[in-house]
């Protein structure tokens, strides 16, 4: 039941990105449920390797070229998907951090840790 509480949650944080960014579009709700999806497969199998890979320009960047591979990977998947358009890299880098801070707040707020 958790795990169906947080992809609505993120597919709702996804909603308020495309709201807020003009540069990102979602078609419908069940656009944003698939696409929250898909970021998150994308998340669990391809950012842990790409982070590996770039492990030293991360540390010289002292962690801040995550940034970077989130806003990759998000452009990547709005470009993947039919319904979820991600406009320029700008665009991603900004829609994944904003995405990643609307997750955690709507999941603080609403799920219970019981």
């Amino acid at each position: 039941m958790k795990l169906l509480l947080g992809w609505i949650l993120n597919a709702l944080a996804l909603l308020a990105v495309a709201y807020l960014l003009p540069n990102i579009h979602v078609a419908s709700f069940l656009s944003a449920l698939l696409a929250s999806f898909i970021i998150g497969l994308v998340n669990i199998l391809i950012r842990p390797l790409l982070i590996l890979l770039t492990l030293p320009i991360t540390v010289l960047t002292l962690g801040l070229f995550i940034l970077v591979i989130n806003g990759v990977l998000f452009y990547f998947v709005g470009q993947s998907l039919q319904g979820f358009h991600v406009d320029t890299l700008t665009a991603g880098i900004l829609g994944a951090v904003l995405y990643s801070v609307f997750s955690w707040l709507l999941a603080a707020l609403l799920v219970d840790d019981k």
